[in-house]
């Protein structure tokens, strides 16, 4: 009798234990993956703002923008045409990039800003906008970058003054397989700025972009900032007044050929840094100051096989 209970405790073990492995291995079958969306922006920057992407792990992107002079000068008449609309000037700014991923949710660059400028700066992918196992609507990440400018400047020889900040939250969110939207927040810090009452060291300025997949390689784009402070009646150190323009508006057509993502653009602005186009801009939309620009992405794989 005692045999015959052992052979049915043991046998009832082995049934029970089936029985969970089975359900175990249909739970973690019917258990939703995680779907990303993918390619809300393709590439790291909309046109002159960043966006949520990242290069992939292990990626290495080099980024060649350029900025002309205005397309037409108020009062420059026939010189504008001269000028070939700010392609002939011979005024125009340059940013030269390298970007990393060493992690999955980090990007590292470096960069030659133009004007004896350098920039470095970290991004930070937060949050995957997602379905599945977890109901996420949007990507958010996190960018932080410093600008230093090491131009001659005998009236402010301290390193640390000549450096400045600037910190964005990234909001986007993939509609449509065609369309996509961002929301950018952004905060420029100027470690010094000229004594007056109407000078801040901190500038705020909110922006958003879209992109509008046209073709399957082929992309347009929008985007448009508003700075809100440190724009008017400005003191600078020679106790001059001066004023900037807080509109950055821009428009552009992406293309991608497979090796490269090309962008072209025009926007009202010349400047080729973040810091400059957010807090000091000099090209006013009433008059008409509008120039071309191009961006050319190229992204390596330093992985080994």
């Amino acid at each position: 009798m005692k045999k015959i209970l052992s052979l049915l405790l043991a046998s009832m073990v082995i049934v029970s234990y089936t029985l969970a492995q089975d359900s175990a291995a249909v739970e973690a079958k019917e258990a939703p993956t995680p779907k990303y969306a993918r390619a809300t922006f393709n590439s790291t920057r909309i046109i002159n703002m960043q966006s949520t992407e990242i290069v992939s792990k292990g990626a290495l992107e080099f980024m060649v923008s350029h900025h002309f002079s205005n397309i037409w000068n108020k009062g420059a008449g026939s010189e504008n045409v001269g000028q070939l609309f700010g392609l002939n000037s011979g005024v125009a700014h340059t940013y030269l990039s390298f970007a990393y991923s060493p992690l999955n949710w980090l990007n590292v660059g470096v960069a030659a800003a133009g004007s004896s400028k350098y920039e470095g700066w970290a991004k930070f992918r937060l949050v995957r906008q997602q379905t599945g196992l977890r109901n996420i609507p949007v990507s958010v990440s996190f960018f932080s970058l410093f600008n230093a400018n090491t131009a001659k400047d005998p009236d402010n020889t301290f390193a640390g003054n000549r450096i400045s900040f600037v910190n964005q939250l990234l909001i986007a969110r993939k509609l449509s397989p065609k369309f996509s939207v961002e929301l950018i927040p952004s905060w420029v810090h100027f470690n010094i700025v000229p004594y007056g009452i109407n000078n801040s060291n901190e500038v705020f300025s909110l922006g958003m972009g879209v992109k509008y997949k046209a073709k399957p390689k082929m992309n347009l784009t929008l985007e448009y900032s508003r700075q809100l402070n440190m724009y008017e009646n400005l003191i600078t150190k020679n106790g001059a007044i001066i004023n900037y323009y807080p509109n950055l508006l821009a428009a552009g057509i992406e293309v991608n050929t497979g090796g490269h993502l090309f962008q072209f653009f025009i926007g009202s602005t010349t400047d080729a840094s973040n810091i400059d186009q957010l807090a000091r801009n000099s090209s006013s939309i009433k008059d008409g100051n509008f120039a071309f620009g191009f961006t050319i992405n190229r992204s390596l794989s330093l992985k080994k096989n």
